[in-house]
């Protein structure tokens, strides 16, 4: 079956361009080198690499993504330099039918590309992909930098636990080597041959298994990872006149602002964080490398939520802890938002989105409670007596010293 769909998609190609079959090489982009034909000449853009199976497919889909300027494909992965389609697609060189995306990270984030990479593939068929079969059409993520590395292994891993799939995610993440640009007339094929296109794709059976695996969730809010200014460690605080003026955090005492003040007194991140679930961007935020002992309240209410003592550089980009600073300082809920069913961590009296939990952190509890800094403030030990925190003196202390998992 798979034999006779690839020759069925290489006489596809036949009927659209015979000449430029005969003899046309790919383009080359490599480590070194980001001379391209078909990039955009923009150096503001950054670069991610995927595989998904076909790379007609995969550029398409990148390509619907709001801030993805260009999708370009190509070959990825393997030894030969300068392949072309007919070498790769008979499994010669190693490589796999790979897109790169350039995109503008002030409109979308890495994260916001792999939510839309899992809605387009099999993370769990490490020889193909649908119908085109064999290690030409694996699944790949090859990482540019240790950012993006960290990005895709935490997604992957959110995306396994999400019990989405009945089989393993298996999907590679591998550093990025090389990249050749596949012939011209793979470029933009759903576009100059849309009904060509079509009908591959409907026979591979690709969007067949995304509705059913997917469902409702295919559709997803892409504003959500538009990339909000965090700025340095003290944009993560309100401004000094804006602070509480009542010492400490007294529950029963605590009105919540209105949504009018709540936006005066919060930055945009804070606020879109806290009171709209958003995510703020990885290793891009204040406390994911703080290392001073000291309290973490709530931004919006001062709150205790978790003592220094109980955090950990988890590697993720995001600050984490092993678990609250007592047990009714926060409070779980079911989050579908993304993919499958994950936990979300709220504050218990103000009720501001902090973060999630995970269940593959360090000893004593095994939990990662993976918090965003904009919903917190620090305080550090010196400062909880003038603060009125100091019953916590005694609670906090130097973190965890267990290594990045």
């Amino acid at each position: 079956m798979s034999m006779n769909f690839s020759s069925l998609r290489l006489k596809l190609l036949l009927v659209a361009g015979l000449a430029i079959l005969t003899g046309c090489q790919a383009g080359t982009t490599n480590a070194e080198s980001a001379d391209s034909s078909f990039a955009p000449d923009a150096p503001s853009l950054e670069v991610a690499t995927f595989a998904g199976g076909c790379f007609w497919c995969v550029e398409a889909g990148f390509e619907k993504i709001p801030g993805v300027v260009e999708a370009v494909s190509g070959y990825s992965g393997g030894t030969e330099k300068d392949p072309t389609y007919e070498q790769v697609s008979r499994g010669q060189t190693g490589h796999t039918e790979a897109v790169q995306v350039y995109y503008d990270p002030d409109k979308i984030t890495y994260e916001g590309l792999l939510q839309g990479l899992w809605r387009m593939m099999d993370p769990t068929d490490a020889n193909g992909q649908f119908v085109d079969r064999g290690k030409q059409y694996r699944p790949a993520i090859f990482y540019h930098d240790n950012e993006q590395k960290q990005l895709a292994r935490a997604s992957k891993q959110a995306l396994a636990e999400s019990g989405r799939y009945d089989d393993p995610v298996v999907i590679e993440i591998v550093p990025f080597e090389s990249f050749y640009e596949a012939e011209a007339y793979h470029q933009n094929y759903y576009k100059e041959n849309p009904v060509r296109y079509k009908v591959y794709t409907y026979n591979s059976g690709r969007y067949q298994f995304i509705e059913k695996v997917w469902g409702d969730d295919q559709e997803i809010d892409y504003s959500q990872f538009r990339p909000e200014t965090s700025g340095d460690a003290d944009e993560a605080q309100p401004p000094a006149a804006d602070r509480h003026s009542a010492k400490g955090f007294d529950a029963s005492r605590f009105q919540m602002p209105s949504d009018e003040e709540l936006k005066e007194r919060l930055t945009p991140l804070q606020y879109k964080v806290t009171q709209e679930d958003g995510t703020e961007r990885a290793f891009d935020n204040p406390y994911d490398q703080e290392k001073r002992a000291g309290l973490y309240v709530d931004i919006v209410s001062g709150e205790p939520l978790f003592s220094s003592s109980d955090k950990y550089d988890s590697g993720t980009g995001w600050p984490s802890f092993v678990r609250p600073i007592h047990s009714d300082a926060v409070v779980e809920k079911e989050d579908r938002s993304w993919f499958g069913v994950r936990t979300e961590i709220r504050s218990a009296v103000a009720d501001s989105h902090l973060g999630h939990v995970f269940t593959d952190g360090p000893d004593p509890t095994g939990l990662r409670y993976c918090m965003n800094s904009a919903a917190m403030r620090f305080i550090p030990k010196e400062d909880l007596e003038e603060e009125g925190y100091g019953e916590y003196v005694d609670q906090v202390g130097p973190p965890m010293d267990v290594g990045k998992n």
